[in-house]
């Protein structure tokens, strides 16, 4: 059963990948061509360029603008804004009916149901959702207790899709002395019951990009930047 489980997730995982963050990152790249898209600190433009290239020619100008926002800020926003999509298509068999509560499902660890809220890494949440996330749960704790229902503190989670314990920032420690935060390999064990789910995940979306190779066109957004570039600044 935790096999097929295992198994189900990560067919899932991959097909999610595929269908809905690789287009968006895609999509999200191209728009990279305009000039707009960036705001300019025109103090730093080209000694960055230089620090990357050796030179600060228009496209060197464009590389050093494009590859950080392709490469990391664009899909690592895209990823983390789509967490509620990935509940619904990957772990919709752990959909839940709670407010304020993401999956609901048994740890394969200590037995017992848990209502939690998912997350996408250990540094993605604010100030602003430390006390949302707190409120949610004491809500459903007042709503079991005014129902008799018998709920630990322990029951109630955040789950954290990648990371360490040792990543988590000041805003999950903040919340984990009130109720557990459970991250990367830990939270797909317990979800799964499967110890190694979480690095089987991680070749699983691997596998995903040995299929994808933006490189040409990437390659045509610096070029069309690198012309607006050259036509429109003058340092």
């Amino acid at each position: 059963m935790e096999q097929q489980l295992r198994d189900e997730v990560l067919a899932k995982a991959q097909r999610f990948f595929k269908e809905e963050i690789v287009p968006k990152h895609i999509n999200n790249t191209m728009k990279l061509r305009n000039l707009k898209e960036f705001k300019i600190n025109p103090f730093l433009i080209s000694y960055v360029a230089n620090f990357f290239a050796g030179n600060s020619d228009p496209k060197s100008m464009a590389r050093a603008l494009v590859y950080p926002r392709a490469l990391g800020t664009s899909i690592s926003t895209s990823f983390g804004q789509n967490t509620q999509k990935f509940c619904s298509n990957v772990l919709g068999g752990f959909g839940s009916t709670t407010q304020g509560i993401d999956i609901e499902f048994i740890d394969h660890l200590d037995g017992r149901k848990k209502y939690c809220q998912l997350k996408s890494g250990p540094s993605t949440i604010n100030s602003g959702d430390v006390g949302s996330i707190i409120g949610n749960f004491k809500n459903i704790k007042n709503i079991a207790r005014a129902n008799n229902l018998q709920l630990n503190i322990g029951d109630l989670i955040v789950g954290v899709m990648y990371g360490t314990p040792q990543e988590l920032s000041y805003h999950y420690k903040k919340i984990d002395k009130d109720y557990p935060v459970i991250i990367g390999k830990d939270f797909w064990h317990r979800l799964t019951g499967a110890e190694n789910c979480y690095h089987d995940l991680i070749r699983a979306i691997g596998e995903v990009a040995l299929g994808i190779d933006g490189s040409n066109f990437l390659e045509e957004v610096v070029e069309e930047l690198a012309k607006e570039i050259e036509e429109k600044l003058n340092f």
